[in-house]
């Protein structure tokens, strides 16, 4: 696990490729939002937790190079306050991994399906979401509403402005 934390509202971490690291992500996104001044035990705060679970849990399963990290970037806009005046109205999350050849696709839910839901829920949760290439792997990234916007999930193609991770 290597981190950097530029200021304002924004957090980066990479994580082992494991159920471990996938697990710790998730930790840390609540420990990090409740810091910007979303509550642990809000709505936002359990939804972004298990989107950022199953962001990373994909990227483990189906992003998996041995001896390479997957990277997890979370950000809100407007960036919180330091006096706590400005409230998030958006976060993002970015989980980025080795693999480019295995993309995530949307599929319909199968009830009998043992696996294979977890872009579902990130789906019904995210107000949009999309992959983008990267040199090396591929990032799946989502934005979630913290203010009411009425928009419901979309997956975007083309130009999301996601960066490189290292």
């Amino acid at each position: 696990m290597n981190g950097e934390n530029p200021p304002g509202g924004t957090f980066e971490m990479f994580f082992t490729s494991s159920r471990h690291g996938a697990r710790l992500a998730r930790r840390l996104v609540v420990r990090r939002l409740e810091e910007w001044g979303i509550p642990r035990d809000g709505d936002a705060s359990q939804h972004l937790a298990l989107i950022a679970g199953e962001l990373a849990a994909n990227a483990v399963s189906h992003g998996h190079v041995p001896g390479r990290y997957f990277h997890l970037r979370l950000s809100v806009q407007p960036p919180p306050g330091r006096d706590g005046c400005r409230a998030p109205v958006s976060a993002r999350i970015e989980v980025s991994d080795a693999r480019d050849e295995l993309r995530p696709v949307l599929r319909d839910r199968d009830d009998e399906a043992e696996c294979g839901r977890g872009l579902l829920l990130v789906d019904a949760l995210a107000s949009k979401w999309g992959v983008a290439e990267r040199s090396v792997g591929k990032t799946v990234w989502c934005e979630y509403a913290l203010a009411p916007a009425g928009c419901r999930s979309q997956q975007v193609t083309g130009d999301t402005g996601v960066g490189d991770a290292r």
